[in-house]
């Protein structure tokens, strides 16, 4: 399994799996449980998951996937911006640990700007990383400005913002991944798939018919082309979870990548950031 460097120098999964949207429904509780456990048994050990997805119910599941292997996981959740002052984030955090049944978090994450200000909440993520409650924090959900507010405050030590990202949203490719870059600091791109968006295109389906793949898988290999990239798509199914790992091995081309550039351009101007 390829690895990404955090900006302190630890090696990562450049492949994991992401939640969002598991942990809802209680009908599938056991397929989503089996698709976790295989990732783990496949090498995705990165798992990224939310106190806002499913209240809390994808947290709870990904602490019942990960029993028994708490080591073996590189566990990333986040926390709302409304509980993102001195007292909300290390009370946000204890209720995230005892729902992923765990002593410590991996990787603990802003979920996106809000009105607290940005020295209260670094202070209160390094009280907790002082305290061995998370290894390492960051955010999602940051534009370049924000990440310049963020530095600003004393926040420095930002491991990696987490930001939509896939071959349909490359807006960040013109100054968010550049920033990132000087910096040492990886990007973990949310939804590198999206299925809506990218399923049927052309060019995906030439490309994934001339390797024997899936058009999904190419899309999911264009993402981790790049080293400093970490990529966390959902996959609830075995099925899916198999072809995540497949893609992973999947290198394209100069030719598949210029045919990619071609049908999704990348930026040559500044985008507002994208989210979802």
């Amino acid at each position: 399994m390829r690895k990404a460097n955090l900006s302190n120098g630890e090696r990562v999964p450049a492949l994991g799996m992401g939640t969002w949207r598991m942990g809802e429904r209680g009908g599938r509780k056991a397929e989503e449980l089996a698709a976790l456990r295989l990732g783990l048994d496949l090498g995705l050990t990165l798992i990224d998951t939310a106190e806002m997805y499913g209240d809390g119910g994808s947290e709870e599941l990904v602490g019942e996937a990960i029993r028994g292997r708490r080591d073996e996981v590189f566990l990333v959740t986040k926390f709302y911006p409304h509980n993102a002052s001195r007292t909300g984030v290390p009370a946000a955090c204890a209720r995230s640990l005892k729902r992923l049944g765990t002593d410590r978090i991996d990787l603990y994450l802003l979920h996106w700007p809000g009105a607290v200000p940005l020295a209260e909440t670094v202070a209160a993520l390094e009280r907790l990383q002082a305290a061995g409650h998370i290894r390492h924090w960051g955010v999602s959900n940051f534009d370049t400005d924000d990440m310049e507010d963020l530095e600003a405050a004393g926040g420095s030590a930002c491991a990696t913002d987490q930001v939509l990202y896939n071959l349909g949203r490359r807006g960040i490719e013109f100054d968010l991944m550049p920033w990132a870059d000087r910096r040492g600091m990886p990007v973990m791109a949310y939804t590198p798939l999206e299925p809506g968006r990218l399923a049927g295109k052309p060019v995906l389906a030439r490309i994934a018919a001339e390797r024997g793949v899936a058009p999904l898988q190419v899309a999911l290999a264009w993402v981790l082309r790049r080293p400093q990239v970490i990529a966390i798509p959902k996959a609830s199914t075995a099925e899916h979870v198999r072809q995540n790992r497949a893609a992973h091995d999947l290198v394209l081309t100069e030719a598949e990548l210029s045919a990619l550039d071609a049908a999704f351009p990348p930026p040559t101007r500044k985008r507002a950031l994208e989210m979802l």
